[in-house]
């Protein structure tokens, strides 16, 4: 069994700064994928950041509105995704959800428990 785990919401002001984390645990053969997405309130769940498997450090995607702001990093050693998040805007108020590709005795994704994060004005 699979488990992610969440860590790093909390409440800040705008501009500020939070890093989430995110870390695999269980009978991982791979990790394929890892990022993070979001859901706000009455808003469908959406691609914040990911990270990709492949080539020397893999490759990361971002979601238009946080490019330049927020930066995704992989620990492979670790498992572990962080999400470094700067500038932050009321507009990026949401639960914030791991999720990872993941093979153990098949490829399947995962999801974590969600952490929120509150961006005041």
């Amino acid at each position: 069994q699979v488990q992610l785990a969440e860590s790093g919401g909390g409440l800040v002001q705008s501009g500020g700064s939070l890093k989430l984390s995110c870390a695999a645990s269980g009978n991982i053969v791979s990790v394929y994928a890892m990022g993070w997405y979001r859901q706000a309130p009455g808003k469908e769940r959406e691609l914040v950041a990911t990270w990709l498997k492949g080539g020397a450090d893999g490759s990361t995607t971002y979601a238009d509105s946080v490019k330049g702001r927020f930066s995704i990093s992989r620990h492979n050693a670790r498992n572990t995704v962080d999400l470094q998040m700067n500038d932050l805007r009321p507009e990026d108020t949401a639960v914030y959800y791991c999720n990872a590709q993941i093979m153990a005795r098949r490829l399947e994704g995962y999801w974590g428990q969600g952490t929120q994060v509150t961006v005041s004005s």
